[in-house]
């Protein structure tokens, strides 16, 4: 039987708090903390971690409604208002998440890179689901004395935790916003995943993490994207180098594996990488008004799972979009979105 913290019980909220009107603030400021809980954590897949740290940011107008951002696996609290900022395109002022009329709240993953508890140096570190990145975002709620977000606005794992958040803790938020994720991952995606992470453990046994976590990237960026953008950026010749040939796309792809090995650990890509293949919610248990955003090129969320979802949330509607980003579309189209983002942030 999974083993569930329990989670802290609060009074459901008026639903004024949950929908104040959206009007312009004072300029963005930023906070940023550490929280640490004491004591244990039980996990849902079994394990327990002790004295748990999470580190959050908080990010906008002041005394704003508060919306959560959350991105992939490799995305951070760091959302906008800095250079290291993962959603620039959709969050800062002016921009769908307007953090003139907003503020703007995220953390770094249990289990990654960031400065969250995570693995370090090949530990054991246990399995982490959905939901309980989703506990740690309530007990920050409460943490910050925020009683409901307006709302959540997740992609890709994001998106799922968003998911988790909503059939755990309705009375939290007002509304979620789920982008390129379902309810359960697609097989072929989690074939993909699991290649990718054989990669990564064989060469953490040979002492070659680096490399091999540049490997799985290089190829977790061929699935992100769609045939059309590749083909319209690297339809070019190869070039002859130290005696073999490199394609234009080959080069592209080992580029931006060797980026994120030298800004991520292995471990915590094993650990988010599962993450996302263990995610399963119950659709019909999230009665939280949900807009889900499926982009049609999409090729490790297929269209038709986020319909299905849909079928089966109970306050569900599906906006589907074209893009040749195809996964990455959440990242990067902020004029298609900014129209789906305003309408589900002004709904009551």
């Amino acid at each position: 039987m999974n083993a569930i913290a329990e989670p802290v019980r609060v009074q459901p909220p008026s639903p004024v708090s949950v929908h104040p009107p959206l009007l312009p603030a004072a300029d963005p400021t930023v906070r940023e903390g550490v929280l640490e809980i004491p004591g244990e954590i039980a996990l849902h897949h079994g394990g327990r971690l002790h004295g748990v740290r999470l580190a959050w940011r908080l990010a906008g107008a002041a005394n704003a409604p508060v919306v959560c951002a959350l991105g992939g696996i490799s995305a951070s609290r760091r959302v906008c208002l800095d250079e290291h900022g993962w959603w620039r395109e959709l969050a800062g002022p002016e921009r769908p998440l307007d953090t003139q009329r907003l503020r703007v709240l995220s953390f770094d993953y249990l289990g990654g890179s960031g400065e969250t508890t995570g693995p370090r140096n090949a530990e054991a570190f246990p399995s982490i689901s959905s939901y309980d990145q989703a506990e740690l975002l309530l007990r920050l709620l409460n943490h910050l004395g925020i009683k409901a977000l307006r709302a959540i606005a997740g992609g890709s794992y994001g998106g799922m935790v968003a998911l988790a958040f909503g059939e755990r803790y309705p009375e939290r938020a007002g509304r979620l916003i789920v982008l390129c994720a379902a309810d359960r991952p697609h097989p072929l995606a989690t074939a993909w995943r699991c290649v990718q992470r054989e990669i990564v453990r064989l060469t953490l046994a040979s002492g070659r993490a680096a490399d091999g976590l540049k490997l799985a990237r290089a190829l977790a960026m061929s699935t992100y994207r769609g045939a059309e953008e590749l083909g319209a950026r690297f339809a070019g010749p190869p070039a002859l180098e130290a005696e073999r040939f490199v394609f234009p796309v080959e080069r592209y792809l080992m580029a931006r594996g060797s980026d994120y090995a030298a800004r991520h650990r292995p471990e915590s890509f094993l650990c988010l990488s599962e993450s996302i293949d263990l995610h399963r919610v119950d659709a019909s248990r999230i009665f939280v008004p949900t807009v889900a955003i499926a982009v049609r090129e999409d090729q490790l969320v297929p269209v038709a799972d986020v319909r299905g979802m849909v079928a089966r949330l109970g306050a569900g509607r599906c906006h589907e979009i074209s893009s040749i980003y195809g996964h990455d579309a959440f990242l990067k189209e902020s004029q298609q979105l900014r129209g789906v983002f305003a309408a589900a942030l002004e709904s009551n």
